[in-house]
């Protein structure tokens, strides 16, 4: 489906900022658009990349607020699902990842991903998952990353989840400060919002350090749910 172009009353409201604000953006660059018989336009698609980058670099607060953003613009006839633990399926959970380098890991958790019936091409995601990280590693500074294609793989999922690995055994994976990793999450949607959402959730919990120690700690799947379900109930709960 063809991405649509957003004008700068549409994105205002889409952001839940004022116009003003928008034109500033986009006069310094701040925010990613185009002008069109001198009126500027703003591709859904490119804004969802650009939220995304939010997510990758906002601290704590900022990253609520853009949680916000993406639950007032939430369309519900897509999904209703609220929380990442809705997303998580214990058939999609590996406790130890049987992985030991970098191109492993990504085709083990897309293996992991098909395994449930809801991805039918582990090869193609995990080719996509590839191409996303030679653009730009998804591995934190604390041991996680975030794996995903760059678009929703839409015509190989039959539904949006995510899926976990965690390994024993940190390996190298493209951290540019040389951090190891041993938390994997897969992100498999078939579209934008739920991406974002379930990013922009993810980034949110994995900047606990209990729950990472927690989770490095679990003896199984069952318990690896539980550990992410529980914390995220305490999250919303302190919201």
């Amino acid at each position: 489906m063809a991405s649509k172009d957003f004008d700068i009353d549409q994105l205002a409201a889409y952001l839940h900022v004022t116009p003003g604000q928008v034109t500033k953006m986009a006069s310094r660059g701040k925010i990613p658009g185009r002008k069109v018989n001198g009126q500027w336009r703003f591709s859904e698609s490119e804004i969802h990349h650009w939220l995304e980058e939010q997510i990758g670099v906002s601290d704590a607060e900022e990253l609520e607020r853009v949680e916000r953003i993406l639950e007032k613009n939430w369309d519900t006839t897509i999904d209703d699902r609220t929380m990442l633990s809705d997303f998580m399926i214990l058939e999609a959970i590996a406790v130890p990842l049987d992985a030991r380098t970098r191109g492993s890991v990504v085709r083990e958790m897309c293996k992991l991903a098909a395994s449930t019936g809801l991805l039918w091409d582990p090869e193609v995601m995990a080719e996509a998952v590839q191409a996303r990280e030679s653009l730009h590693p998804t591995a934190l500074e604390n041991g996680v990353a975030l794996l995903h294609p760059r678009r929703p793989q839409t015509s190989i999922l039959a539904d949006s989840f995510v899926a976990l690995g965690i390994s024993h055994q940190p390996i190298p994976f493209g951290n540019t400060s040389g951090h190891r990793t041993d938390i994997f999450f897969l992100i498999c949607s078939t579209d934008d919002q739920v991406h974002l959402r379930i990013l922009a959730r993810l980034a949110r919990l994995v900047g606990d350090e209990v729950l990472l120690t927690m989770l490095r700690s679990a003896q199984s799947p069952a318990e690896a749910l539980e550990i992410i379900r529980t914390t995220e109930l305490e999250l919303i709960q302190t919201n």
